[in-house]
């Protein structure tokens, strides 16, 4: 399964770092809506705390 960023999302998706974005995009995560892009890095932030 790719990673997909829906269209509208894309310009939101572009203004994190290159690093941050590779970290999403290696997830294989469908993101539809801005909730989903929140999701996924609560989700990243939280391994980093633990």
């Amino acid at each position: 399964m790719a990673s997909y960023v829906a269209p509208a999302l894309r310009d939101k998706f572009e203004t994190l770092s290159l690093d941050l974005k590779n970290c999403i995009l290696e997830r294989n995560v469908h993101l539809n809506t801005l909730q989903d892009l929140i999701n996924v890095l609560e989700q990243i932030v939280a391994e980093g705390e633990s």
